[in-house]
C-alpha cells in the first residue's frame, strides 16, 4: 500500500506539471506517465477516467496546500507585525509569477474546472478556507482586525492579481500599476477590507 501511494503522489505531481504546461486539453494519461517516466498505462492504472485524475490532483494539492499553510504558523515568529503580513502577501505573490508558476496556474486549470465539476469543488474549498482562517489569524496576531468575509475577498483577490500578472503584457501591468510587488500587498488588504452594500 506505501508503494501504491507513493506512486499515486508521483503520478499527481506529474499531473500537475502537465496540467501548468499544457493546460486542461493537454492533461491526458500518457502526457502524465511520459512527465512521471513511468510505463505506458501506469496513471490509467491508478486514475481510469480524466475526471478521476483532476480529482487526483486536486486532492493533493489541497494537502500540500494545508501543510503548507500549517508549517507557516508552527514556523512564525513569536511577534508579528503589520509590516510582516505585507511582506508575506508580496512574497506569495511573487512566488506565484516565479518558483511556484507551475502549481499556481495548476490551480488555475482547477478553478476553470470546478465551474464544470463539482467533484473538484471540495478540495477548492479546503484551501479557501485554510486560507482565510489563516489571514484572520496573522492579522490578529499582528494587531489588526481582518474579519473572516474581509479574508474571504482578500483570497479571491489574490487569485485574481496574481492572474493578471501572469497573464497581462507588462506595458499594461506597469499603466494599471501591477508591476510593483510592494505596493500590490496593501492594496490587496486595503481592497478586501472596503465595506460593501451586504457591509
Amino acid at each position: 500500500m506505501p508503494e501504491r501511494q507513493s506512486r499515486r503522489a508521483l503520478l499527481a505531481e506529474a499531473a500537475i506539471e502537465v496540467l501548468a504546461r499544457e493546460g486542461g486539453r493537454g492533461l491526458t494519461h500518457r502526457a502524465v506517465d511520459r512527465e512521471a517516466a513511468q510505463p505506458e498505462g501506469t496513471t490509467a492504472d491508478l486514475f481510469p477516467s480524466r475526471e478521476s485524475l483532476m480529482e487526483a490532483i486536486a486532492a493533493h494539492m489541497s494537502e500540500q496546500h494545508r501543510a503548507a499553510v500549517r508549517a507557516l504558523h508552527e514556523q512564525r515568529p513569536e511577534v508579528v507585525t503589520a509590516e510582516d503580513v505585507d511582506h508575506l502577501y508580496r512574497a506569495m505573490l511573487v512566488r506565484s509569477t516565479l518558483d511556484g508558476r507551475a502549481q499556481f496556474l495548476a490551480l488555475v486549470e482547477l478553478y476553470l474546472e470546478a465551474v464544470r465539476r463539482p467533484s473538484i469543488r471540495a478540495a477548492l474549498g479546503e484551501m479557501v478556507t485554510a486560507n482565510i482562517d489563516s489571514a484572520v489569524a496573522l492579522h490578529r496576531e499582528a494587531g489588526r482586525t481582518l474579519r473572516h468575509e474581509e479574508a474571504g475577498r482578500l483570497d479571491a483577490y489574490f487569485l485574481g492579481l496574481a492572474v493578471s500578472l501572469l497573464a497581462l503584457p507588462g506595458d499594461v501591468l506597469h499603466r494599471g500599476g501591477l508591476d510593483d510587488p510592494g505596493a500590490l500587498a496593501p492594496a490587496l488588504r486595503a481592497a478586501a477590507s472596503m465595506p460593501t452594500v451586504s457591509d
